[in-house]
């Protein structure tokens, strides 16, 4: 079984920074793809970033410049710092952890981030 926990999210302001942060535990080897998606109110979940075990990155295009994610591979942790942050990057960000070679994902609880204008 594989574990997914984020932590990080909370409210901020306008222009202001956050910073998630996710660790996967459990039968982990094979899923080599760590990740953020976001789903905010009536819309569909969409990629925020991901980051292979090679450290190839791939970014949302309203995430880039502004989103920055890194992991750790000895720690099973990916985090995702979050600048210049707009009211339209409210949503719950979910992490995921997933196999390029398969179909096999994991998805952490959600953690909400607010943006207030």
């Amino acid at each position: 079984q594989v574990q997914v926990l984020e932590t990080g999210g909370g409210l901020v302001q306008s222009g202001g920074s956050l910073r998630l942060s996710c660790v996967a535990s459990g039968n982990i080897f094979d899923l080599n793809v760590m990740g953020w998606y976001r789903q905010a109110p009536g819309k569909q979940r969409e990629l925020v970033a991901s980051i292979s075990s090679r450290g190839t990155t791939n970014y949302g295009d309203s995430m880039k410049g502004r989103f920055t994610i890194s992991r750790e591979n000895a720690k099973n942790t990916v985090s995702l710092q979050m600048n210049s942050l707009r009211p339209e990057d409210t949503a719950v960000y979910y992490c995921n952890v997933r196999s390029q070679i398969s179909s096999l994902q994991y998805w952490g609880q959600g953690t909400q981030v607010t943006v207030s204008s």
